[in-house]
């Protein structure tokens, strides 16, 4: 808080289905990522038909009943149209201080984290020091933009391109900034023309004849060539990968289950199992609803204390 003491956030995730019940998606998150980045997914009006945006890709299947869901697979592989839930909350009070509704996809999970931040800070003058949230949320653009915000990424970083095959990792190279170029464990390098694919990575080709002359050839590469992908925001990422391990990550990652809470409570003790309103509209009026209550007990927690004696109905 700028007139204040300083505000922690945690950002998450839960998906409410119009056919299903209420879940997470916790390790899918990052697979699914990786299809919406590269453009398979959509934007939708309220409640209208959906529009799609110019650098994303129609979706391939829409509901007729209501097309500005997704269709999306849960932790348990059924697949349904859905909304998913997102929460900004203040870990240090377990308050929710903003909650947005977004179709089913995780892209679209992701970009409205500078929707509820810029929002959060508009409208009631907060401003987290820092962010805690899944990997899914460690895509480079959102790092760089959170650090272009004086706010510290508590993030895991969302590893796009991992080792495989026993074969040699992008880590087994330096990059050398003032030349832009990769390093050989031979001193060759690896350039790049300069060119942006899919919007965010710069690809570094080695010459196919100083492969063949290699000596790690066989360790290094089974293609004519080696190619190495480096994110346009890696600086972002690299000093968000600094930051894992640190006492300050590891007490924010740990804060990052009163998020998680929320959620099973939803569903536990709210049951709160299928939307009863259609379009992103009616979901957003439903989520709204679901952290006024969530809010509400925890104030009253927090001031009253738990009930004494007998036993409470749950709020619904």
């Amino acid at each position: 808080m700028r007139s204040g003491a300083p505000v922690q956030g945690a950002c998450g995730d839960g998906k409410t289905v119009t056919s299903a019940e209420f879940a997470q998606l916790p390790d899918a998150a990052a697979a699914e990522a990786q299809i919406q980045e590269s453009g398979d997914s959509r934007d939708g009006g309220s409640d209208g038909k959906p529009t799609a945006a110019p650098d994303r890709n129609s979706p391939k299947v829409i509901s007729p009943s209501d097309p500005s869901s997704a269709w999306t697979a849960k932790a348990n592989k059924r697949v349904q149209f859905g909304y998913r839930l997102n929460y900004l909350i203040d870990v240090e009070h377990a308050i929710i201080v903003d909650v947005e509704a977004t179709p089913a996809r995780t892209y679209d999970e992701v970009a409205s984290t500078k929707t509820m931040i810029e929002r959060t800070e508009q409208r009631l003058d907060l401003k987290p020091d820092w962010l805690t949230a899944d990997t899914a949320y460690g895509t480079g653009k959102l790092l760089a933009w959170l650090l272009g915000k004086s706010i510290t990424p508590h993030i895991p970083v969302w590893e796009r391109y991992p080792s495989s095959d026993g074969m040699f990792s992008r880590g087994e190279f330096t990059y050398d900034p003032e030349r832009d170029v990769y390093v050989y464990l031979s001193g060759k390098l690896l350039r790049t023309s300069g060119t942006v694919h899919d919007g965010r990575v710069r690809n570094y080709l080695s010459q196919p004849q100083e492969c063949r002359a290699c000596t790690f050839k066989q360790r290094c590469t089974r293609a004519p060539f080696k190619k190495i992908a480096r994110d346009t925001n890696e600086d972002a990422r690299n000093h968000a990968r600094s930051l894992k391990g640190t006492p300050e990550f590891e007490r924010s990652s740990n804060a990052r289950k009163k998020v998680e809470m929320r959620f099973a409570h939803l569903k536990v003790q709210h049951g709160f199992e299928r939307m009863r309103l259609r379009g992103l509209t009616g979901a957003r009026d439903e989520f709204h609803l679901a952290a006024i209550v969530q809010n509400l007990k925890t104030m009253a927690l927090r001031l009253l204390g738990p009930p004494r004696g007998g036993v409470c109905a749950p709020i619904a």
